[in-house]
């Protein structure tokens, strides 16, 4: 099946290249339209009905995210988002977890990137197809789309009354257990799940989104709500062996029709599994109520320091700071949506550290350590995402010191030659570490052990050299010859002539003459 897709950028040049480089036919999908601001943007998506929609944050008349929250305000149709957000726009990345959006695009946007995530969103778009033709398909389907809604607090028509009539009278309460896997691994989880309820006189099976599903169960005892999920799920753990499994009830409610008070504090309680571990067995939102999420943390700071540690290829340093961070989030107790966006976010920048070294096709098999697709599909614990950060760390200072010790032989030469010459141009160590893909630091000092002297002397020792030159050979104005040398300033250029000449430019054309 093809997918819809409408971009949003106001860059025309970021739009040419998602146009351009992106093979959208060969990933399942076709492109029905653009624009360059949020406001045409919501226009288009009620006009056009697009699939999914990749939109850039910062845009003129609506942003990007005013965009989507005016969308859902408006009750329209669930569309997939992307976001598209550049390093310093992390914060609108993490933002976004409140619209529901579960993927993004960091900006410059590499094709391969996109093809990744691509992928990943034609899977759930396909999955979720298929889950409505079964749906469709399914006669029972009936009674879990008007508990569904109910558990939305959005049914699709009133409660039928034959159906809450059909509802066991001595139910006392009402609650919700969610159950959330792996996704190659839900249709198991869920087939297990069905068959351990089929008998059950108040239990009712209800799909979610991908890997999550929810068992509506009524109890017969008011004190004992938790006796009538606690034997389903421990018999659940015990048929998938091995399986990743999150469980988690809510709280009580003595109708049906207030069930989704019970589905909000259940995905609450599901949350904590983060800080606790895929077999920790049943969770009760009595047991997490009062303790709270905080979204109060340094990330530039953490996320500086973590790329600090791969720029100076201190692995240890690298693995201590990972281990620190981690035991930050704990004890703040850091939302789960906040630490993933953060970790996505880095790796994505090991990657970019490592971009040169992996394209040219150089240990192939580390490309696998930055791969993503589990942290885009299914909760993890802080320490399973916390090793995907360690492990791509680990693969990225590995690239880059073989990188290195590839490179370090004719290095000092290249960069010489190169120095030679581009010295007139606006020449800084930052721009050489960026073509030589060297750290700035670390350069600098390579340059002073191979040269004896320092990157700005070589510089300018160059520069003052060719404008001895031409004072002898021309009449030219020396505001000019410092301009033809590569200052733009010519009081620097003044300073250092004299610096390195012990006179003038005036006085050394004189004394030539």
């Amino acid at each position: 099946m093809t997918y819809k897709v409408l971009l949003i950028d106001d860059e025309p040049s970021a739009l040419e290249g998602m146009l351009l480089w992106i093979d959208w036919r060969e990933l399942g999908f076709e492109i029905c339209g653009t624009c360059g601001n949020g406001q045409e943007g919501l226009r288009l998506i009620g006009e056009l009905d697009p699939d999914l929609v990749i939109t850039d944050v910062n845009m003129p008349l609506l942003n990007g995210l005013e965009m989507i929250g005016a969308w859902q305000q408006a009750g329209g149709r669930e569309i997939k988002f992307v976001i598209l957000s550049g390093y310093s726009e992390f914060e609108y990345a993490q933002t976004a977890i409140r619209y529901g959006i579960n993927h993004y695009l960091l900006k410059p946007v590499f094709p391969e990137e996109a093809t990744e995530e691509l992928r990943e969103i034609y899977q759930e778009l396909e999955q979720e197809e298929r889950g409505r033709r079964f749906k469709q398909m399914a006669a029972s389907e009936e009674t879990a789309a008007a508990i569904k809604g109910l558990l939305y607090e959005q049914p699709t028509e009133p409660a039928d009354p034959e159906f809450l009539a059909s509802l066991p009278a001595d139910v006392c309460c009402w609650n919700v257990c969610l159950i959330q896997t792996a996704p190659q691994q839900y249709a198991e989880v869920r087939g297990k799940a069905a068959a351990l309820i089929a008998v059950a006189p108040a239990m009712y099976l209800v799909d979610l989104e991908a890997g999550c599903c929810a068992i509506v169960f009524g109890s017969f005892a008011a004190g004992h709500e938790s006796e009538a999920i606690t034997g389903v799920a421990d018999s659940l753990r015990q048929e998938c062996p091995g399986q990743t499994l999150f469980i988690a009830a809510g709280t009580s409610v003595p109708a049906l029709t207030g069930i989704t008070n019970s589905y909000r504090t259940a995905k609450e309680t599901l949350q904590h599994f983060f800080y606790r571990t895929s077999s920790a067995g049943l969770l009760m939102y009595h047991e997490i109520k009062n303790t709270p999420f905080s979204r109060q943390y340094d990330h530039i700071r953490m996320a500086d320091e973590l790329i600090g540690f791969i720029n100076t290829l201190d692995l240890p340093g690298f693995r201590s700071a990972v281990d620190s961070a981690a035991h930050s989030f704990q004890e703040k107790l850091v939302a789960p949506e906040a630490v993933k966006k953060f970790v996505i976010h880095l790796i994505y920048r090991i990657r970019e550290l490592t971009h040169h070294v992996t394209e040219n096709g150089k240990r192939p098999e580390l490309l696998n350590e930055f791969q993503l697709p589990e942290v885009h599909h299914y909760r993890l614990t802080l320490t399973g995402l916390m090793g995907y950060l360690l492990t791509s760390g680990e693969a990225g200072i590995e690239l880059l010191l073989e990188d290195r010790g590839r490179r370090s032989h004719d290095i000092v030469r290249d960069i010489n030659q190169y120095i030679q010459e581009h010295y007139r141009e606006s020449l800084t160590i930052q721009k050489l570490a960026e073509i030589f893909y060297l750290h700035p630091v670390y350069l600098g000092q390579l340059l002073i052990k191979k040269n004896g002297i320092g990157f700005k002397e070589l510089l300018h020792n160059l520069r003052i050299e060719e404008a001895a030159r031409l004072l002898h050979e021309q009449k030219t104005k020396l505001s000019e010859v410092a301009e033809q040398v590569g200052y733009a300033n010519y009081g620097q250029f003044l300073k250092q002539f004299e610096k390195k000449m012990k006179m003038s430019p005036n006085e050394y054309r004189n004394l030539k003459t």
